[in-house]
């Protein structure tokens, strides 16, 4: 193999967090090492171009333990950043639509009457349709 070439190896990206394999694929594999994200045959992963062998199991253990002490931080940073947040009470704050008064409410009775007002003004302008048939 000549110094140009390298082998270039794919594995699926489950478990496995984008920064961690990047920033260890280095230290396993050598300075010549790379590592990006990669689709092979619509599955998610990662493609490796290294100059010598792929990672061993062991190795993958390892990201895959790193990944999750990393996930593991993160939520706990949203968890606890979300807790510290003051909460501006109350999030759901009721907003009126309307009022009901004891002695009857205006809001109904403005309804009713425009819907009167509304049965009055088609009655009174007959329907197209309507007018028609006659």
């Amino acid at each position: 193999m000549s110094s140009g070439e390298k082998n270039r190896y794919w594995i699926p990206n489950l478990e496995i967090n984008k920064k961690v394999i990047t920033q260890e694929i280095q230290y396993y594999l050598g300075p010549e090492s790379t590592v990006r994200p990669y689709t092979r045959e619509g599955e998610d992963g990662f493609l490796i171009t290294t100059p010598g062998e792929c990672l061993t199991d062991e190795q993958i253990d390892d990201i895959c333990r790193k990944s999750k002490e990393v996930w593991e931080k993160q939520a706990a940073a949203r968890s606890k950043k979300e807790s510290d947040k003051q909460l501006k009470r109350p999030l759901h704050q009721p907003v009126v639509v309307s009022r009901g008064s004891k002695s009857g409410s205006p809001g109904h009775r403005r309804h009713s009457e425009e819907r009167s007002e509304g049965s009055r003004r088609r009655s009174g302008d007959s329907w197209r349709g309507e007018s028609s048939r006659r």
